[in-house]
Parts: C-alpha cells; sequence; structure tokens
C-alpha cells in the first residue's frame, strides 16, 4: 500500500477543495440554530468576501484548475494587500454564513478553514510559485501578508490590470454557491427549517 506524504495530502486538498468547501458548509447549515445567529453582520461579511472575490478574480488569469498554475506572478491589486485573496474571500463568506449558523459553526468554521487553507492548499501553491518564479515570489512573499492585511500597501501596489470579462467566466459558479448558500442560511437562521 502506497503512503501519502504531505505534499500528496495537500495537493489531494487543493484538488478536491471546492468539494470539501461544500461538506463544510452543509455542516455548518445542519449546525446552525435557528434564532441564534447574527444575520447583518453574516450578510455583510459574506457580500465583502465575494467582492473580494470579483477583484481578485478579475486581476488574475486561470486559477479555476485541479493543478496550481500561473504564467505571471500578480503583485498587484487585491494581490499587493494579500497573497491569498480568493481565499482570504473565502474565508470572510465563510465565516459570514457561520455567524447566522450561531456559535458552534463559527468554532467550527474557524478550525476548518485553518486547517484547510492555511496548512494545506496555501502552503501546496506557495510552493509551487517559489519553484515557478524563484526570488521574484521570495521577494513578494516577504513584503505581502499570506492572508490577512495587517498593513494597506502604497498605492502602485493596487494598481495593474482588471479585466472585467473574467469576472462571469470565472466566477459565477461562485456566486451561484454563495447565493444559494446566503439564502440556505438565512432560512435555517429564521427558523424557516
Amino acid at each position: 500500500m502506497k503512503t501519502m506524504n504531505l505534499r500528496t495530502f495537500r495537493g489531494w486538498a487543493f484538488r478536491m477543495r471546492g468539494g470539501i468547501w461544500t461538506v463544510l458548509a452543509l455542516l455548518l447549515l445542519c449546525l446552525g440554530n435557528g434564532g441564534s445567529g447574527w444575520i447583518v453582520p453574516g450578510i455583510f461579511l459574506v457580500v465583502l468576501g465575494q467582492g473580494i472575490r470579483f477583484w481578485a478574480a478579475g486581476t488574475i488569469e486561470g486559477y479555476r484548475s485541479e493543478n496550481v498554475n500561473a504564467n505571471a506572478l500578480v503583485t498587484w491589486g487585491p494581490y499587493g494587500i494579500v497573497r491569498n485573496p480568493l481565499y482570504l474571500g473565502n474565508g470572510l463568506i465563510g465565516l459570514g454564513w457561520s455567524l447566522m449558523a450561531g456559535p458552534l459553526a463559527v468554532l467550527l468554521f474557524l478550525f476548518a478553514f485553518f486547517l484547510l487553507y492555511c496548512l494545506l492548499i496555501i502552503p501546496y501553491e506557495e510552493s509551487f510559485l517559489e519553484e515557478q518564479f524563484g526570488q521574484k515570489y521570495i521577494d513578494y512573499r516577504k513584503s505581502t501578508p499570506r492572508l490577512f492585511p495587517f498593513r494597506f500597501p502604497g498605492r502602485n501596489r493596487l494598481q495593474g490590470p482588471f479585466q472585467k470579462s473574467r469576472l462571469w467566466k470565472s466566477e459565477r459558479h461562485s456566486l451561484y454557491v454563495t447565493a444559494l448558500g446566503t439564502v440556505l442560511f438565512l432560512l435555517k437562521s429564521l427558523e424557516v427549517f
């Protein structure tokens, strides 16, 4: 029997990230206590998270894949603030849903997000980017936080190409999932089911 090393496991988590995200969302929904959630702050975080995802999707090309790929190192726009704005957006969406579901869901989400993204997926992507771009990526990594924007970069780090045409092509699936998930969490929070 072949054993799975950490890099292989991280690669598997990267490829399965959509399915894992769906299972996590359903688990959070099941844990939800009707009437115990914070609806307005939750919806605010969901909208903010999806907005960040839109900004990032219009800045980067070809991120929807089962394999990590990058033809260019993007360091502007949201990537000038954090190295992983798509995952920051996911985190805000998941935290928003969790707030609507209640305190137990928040704890589970924070633990699962840390495990999935901080320990598995992001290190997997970062090892690829370091191999692909070498010192250029190492310098970018030193100057830009991984996931949480502890400082705001200069204006020049925010400016760069943005293509609205990529949004519908690359983000419509995420938008549908976010909208459906938000409706379900809202209905659960309002004790409809």
